[in-house]
């Protein structure tokens, strides 16, 4: 296959020719094969996601390995990682290795287990972690997200623990007992509102505690999620000491604001703003970006959380937290941080593939679009401007804060080692 006029990273258009799933030669006028043509899109290494909740098994009604993959691909992501806290949680070697296997049979794109910390995402004692390393899944990053291991005792034992088959464990930093019957960030916004507040200190308590621990006992800390300006700071400060801590931001926190639950295109108080951690001010959106941009935030991630309509179409206490996110990643940082000039192209692979892929050890994915290197790309078009209509999407859910808004940019074409998964935005 020659995909035709590509612009790598950005850069002059060239061919690129694929063979048995590698990259085969890069350059201009190439011949041998049947022809995309690629209208002059960027082309990026596939993007890989540390942060996905594809629900299945247990919660089918949201999404399933089949349509949040579909999702992903569409989205020009070629690898995700699956969130634990399914029904029943992955917290064995069994259940990791069927969320493994289907993401196999169904092909959209990798699917890569993450594995509980504690059994049953309950806090009390760890769950299989050797057993879920060694299962046929090779898990290697391991998380309770949704809930935050609290207890500090326990989190050291799990640092401790992966570190024999080079783990990492992602932590939700939610302090418990500061967010009891929280609903959304603590400040002006929430006080108008008379919403119970959630405070930026019980995120960053959590992080500050688990640099901490991470650096005691020399293993690998990744951080989810950040939404906080001092979050930020924390992760700056323990980088500095050089210590082996990584940290991801959400397209969300990059883009929308806690001024949205009270003044929206939508009304005040719609569910679909209601989201964990929650969505934070001005001050730590712009902090967040540049964390992103000088690095000191390794990767995007989604948190892609499907819900289905009677969850979050409610009363704001009872709503379900969670936005969907795979389909809008791309062009939401295109509009936070290219657009914005903070990130180029470079960068965008780099933080959407790269580093994702580094940080959670996924072998063939994360490489740099050179010969030899696996078929794994993302053709995306930062010309157009689309209005969001969640009622095309292939996520079985429809719970997008960004509906009615306009977004940059389309992923054109996802190939993974080689093959076509999405062609002219659609799926094959």
């Amino acid at each position: 296959m020659i995909i035709s006029n590509v612009r790598v990273l950005g850069g002059e258009p060239v061919d690129i020719r694929v063979e048995d799933g590698l990259i085969a030669e890069i350059g201009p006028a190439l011949s041998g094969g049947e022809v995309v043509d690629g209208r002059g899109a960027i082309a990026l290494p596939g993007l890989v996601d540390l942060h996905t909740h594809l629900r299945e098994p247990g919660r089918e009604d949201a999404e399933t390995v089949l349509t949040g993959t579909q999702a992903a691909a569409r989205g020009g992501y070629t690898a995700v990682h699956a969130m634990a806290n399914t029904s029943p949680v992955a917290d064995t070697a069994g259940v990791v290795e069927q969320v493994w296997r289907l993401g196999r049979e169904h092909g959209h794109c990798d699917v890569q287990p993450v594995g509980a910390v504690t059994v049953g995402l309950e806090g009390g004692r760890l769950a299989e972690l050797g057993a879920m390393a060694d299962s046929a899944a090779r898990v290697r990053v391991f998380s309770d997200d949704g809930k935050c291991v609290s207890d500090a005792v326990l989190m050291r034992r799990a640092l401790e623990y992966v570190k024999a088959f080079d783990g990492v464990v992602a932590q939700h930093a939610q302090e418990p007992r500061l967010t009891e019957g929280a609903q959304m960030n603590e400040g002006v916004v929430s006080g108008r509102l008379g919403l119970t507040g959630w405070p930026a200190v019980a995120e960053e308590a959590i992080i500050a505690r688990d640099c901490l621990l991470a650096a005691h006992v020399g293993s690998r800390l990744h951080v989810c999620h950040l939404s906080t300006a001092g979050s930020v700071e924390i992760i700056r400060w323990a980088k500095s000491k050089g210590w082996n801590v990584t940290a991801e931001v959400t397209p969300h926190h990059l883009l929308l604001t806690d001024d949205l639950v009270e003044d929206s295109p939508v009304g005040a108080y719609n569910p679909i703003y209601k989201v964990n951690p929650p969505l934070r001010t001005r001050a730590d959106v712009e902090a967040l970006r540049a964390a992103l941009a000088d690095g000191t935030i390794d990767v995007v991630a989604t948190d892609h959380a499907p819900h289905p309509v009677e969850d979050k179409e409610t009363e704001w206490s009872a709503a379900a937290m969670g936005m969907i996110g795979l389909e809008t990643a791309l062009s939401v940082v295109q509009e936070a941080m290219v657009d914005t000039g903070l990130l180029d192209w470079a960068g965008v692979a780099e933080r959407m593939s790269a580093a994702p892929a580094r940080i959670g050890r996924l072998p063939g994915h994360g490489n740099v679009l050179e010969a030899g290197a696996p078929a794994n790309i993302t053709l995306y078009d930062p010309s157009v401007r689309t209005p969001v209509d969640p009622s095309a999407y292939a996520s079985k859910s429809r719970n997008t804060p960004y509906e009615g808004m306009t977004l940059p940019g389309r992923v054109v074409a996802t190939f993974l080692r080689g093959r076509p998964t999405v062609l002219e935005g659609k799926l094959t």
